[in-house]
């Protein structure tokens, strides 16, 4: 049985360029984290993380004007009662996420 096994695969220059500079900044080897994702689908017969549709916003111009008013009303209903935010704290939050 030989040693190790070479993986060919095709990826966007830009993503490989920035995964490589993350992976050298860590000190690990991109052989390294391939074996090591390999090794996490053996021992979990998964993929070791969420492999889903992100369910994209609505554009404001897909929406029918019975929707756009809902949504206007929900939002200033929620104003109104208090149940609102400061924009610079939900910005953060975003921000936060983004990461």
């Amino acid at each position: 049985m030989a040693k190790t096994a070479n993986i060919l695969a095709r990826v966007e220059p830009e993503i490989k360029e920035q995964a490589e500079a993350i992976m050298s900044e860590i000190g690990v080897p991109a052989s390294v984290v391939i074996n090591m994702l390999y090794k996490q689908i053996i021992m979990t017969k998964s993929i070791p993380f969420s492999l889903s549709v992100s369910k994209r916003p609505v554009a404001f111009d897909e929406l029918t004007a019975e929707e756009l008013n809902t949504m206007l009303q929900k939002g200033f209903d929620e104003a109104t009662a208090g149940k609102s935010r400061p924009a610079d704290e939900v910005f953060a939050q975003l921000r936060q996420e983004l990461l």
